[in-house]
C-alpha cells in the first residue's frame, strides 16, 4: 500500500512539473504566438506599432496596415495626440478584418501635467479610444504626483476598465523609490533602446523583478534612424541572413526579450517590421551588435 501511494505521489509530482513546463511562463517570450505573459496575467503581442508622431489619418492608416498584416500590438499616448486616431483604426480593423477586441493590445499614457487628476486623464483616454477598455496604461515619465496617479490607475484595474499597468522612462533609481509605494506590480516598463544605447544594466534589473521591457526608438528615432542603419556591423549581419537592417535590430530586441514598438507611416516598412520570424541571429552576432552600444541616448526622457 505504501509502494502504491509512493508510486501515486511520484506521478502527481511529475504531472504538476510537466504541466508547469508547457504552461507559460511570465515574462519569457513565446516565439510560436508571439507573445508573453505578463505579471498581470493578460498576454501581451511581442512586437508591435509605436504612433509617436503620426497625424489622424496617417495614424488610422497605419494601425489598420499594422492589424491587416497580423500585428496586434499597438502604442498611443494622451501627448501624441491621436488616441481618436488609435481608437478609429481599431475598431475600423475588428471590423473590417473579423479581429475579436481581445485579439488586440492598445497601450496608452498620461502625462506628468495630468498627475494631479488622474481620474479625468483616465476617463479621456477610455473615451478618445472607445475601444471598451484600455489594455494598458502607462505613466509616461515621472514627475509630481506620479505615485499617487498610479493608485488611481489601480483603482481602475480593480474595476476591469484597465488591465494592466506601466511606466515609461522609468530607471533604477526611480523604480528602487517608486515599487515599494504602489500595490499593482507594474507589468511593464518602457524606455528608449537601440543599439547605440542598449541599457545593459538596467534591462536585467527590470526583467529580474518579473517586470517586461519594452523599447520605444528601437530604430534610432528621427534624425539618427539613418545612420543606425547604415552601421557596417548591422548591414553585414542582415546581408548574411538576406533580410533588412531593421529587421536585424528588431530581432535583436526580441531576442533580448524585448518587445519592439517601431513606428511607421508606410505600410510596406509596417509589414517588414512584422517579419521577424524566419531567421534568427547568433550568439556572435548579438555579440556582435552588443559591442555597438555607445550610451548615446537620442531624447532627453
Amino acid at each position: 500500500m505504501k509502494r502504491v501511494a509512493a508510486l501515486l505521489k511520484a506521478f502527481l509530482l511529475l504531472f504538476a512539473l510537466t504541466a508547469h513546463a508547457e504552461s507559460p511562463q511570465v515574462g519569457v517570450f513565446d516565439f510560436e504566438n508571439r507573445t508573453v505573459l505578463l505579471n498581470s496575467g493578460y498576454t501581451m503581442p511581442i512586437l508591435g506599432l509605436g504612433t509617436y508622431a503620426l497625424d489622424h489619418d496617417a495614424c488610422v492608416n497605419s494601425v489598420m496596415a499594422l492589424l491587416e498584416n497580423g500585428g496586434r500590438l499597438i502604442d498611443t499616448a494622451y501627448m501624441y495626440g491621436n488616441e481618436e486616431a488609435v481608437g478609429e483604426g481599431v475598431r475600423r480593423g475588428m471590423e473590417e478584418y473579423g479581429i475579436p477586441r481581445e485579439d488586440i493590445f492598445v497601450i496608452t499614457k498620461i502625462y506628468p501635467n495630468q498627475f494631479s487628476d488622474p481620474e479625468a486623464a483616465i476617463d479621456m483616454a477610455l473615451e478618445k479610444l472607445d475601444i471598451g477598455y484600455i489594455d494598458m496604461l502607462l505613466l509616461h515619465h515621472p514627475g509630481t504626483g506620479d505615485v499617487n496617479a498610479y493608485k488611481v490607475m489601480e483603482q481602475y484595474v480593480e474595476a476591469g476598465m484597465i488591465h494592466s499597468l506601466g511606466l515609461s522612462n522609468w530607471y533604477v533609481e526611480e523604480l528602487t523609490e517608486f515599487l515599494p509605494q504602489v500595490s499593482i506590480m507594474p507589468a511593464l516598463v518602457q524606455n528608449e533602446i537601440h543599439p547605440y544605447y542598449q541599457e545593459q544594466d538596467v534591462v536585467p534589473f527590470i526583467q529580474g523583478k518579473g517586470i517586461v521591457v519594452q523599447c520605444w526608438y528601437p530604430l534610432g528615432g528621427r534624425g539618427y534612424t539613418a545612420d543606425l542603419l547604415g552601421n557596417e556591423t548591422i548591414q553585414a549581419i542582415a546581408k548574411a541572413h538576406g533580410v533588412s537592417a531593421a529587421q536585424v535590430i528588431l530581432r535583436w530586441d526580441l531576442q533580448r526579450s524585448i518587445v519592439a514598438i517601431p513606428g511607421s507611416s508606410n505600410p510596406e516598412h509596417i509589414r517588414e517590421n512584422l517579419d521577424l520570424f524566419g531567421f534568427e541571429l547568433s550568439d556572435e552576432e548579438m555579440e556582435q551588435i552588443a559591442a555597438l552600444d555607445r550610451g548615446e541616448k537620442h531624447d532627453w526622457y
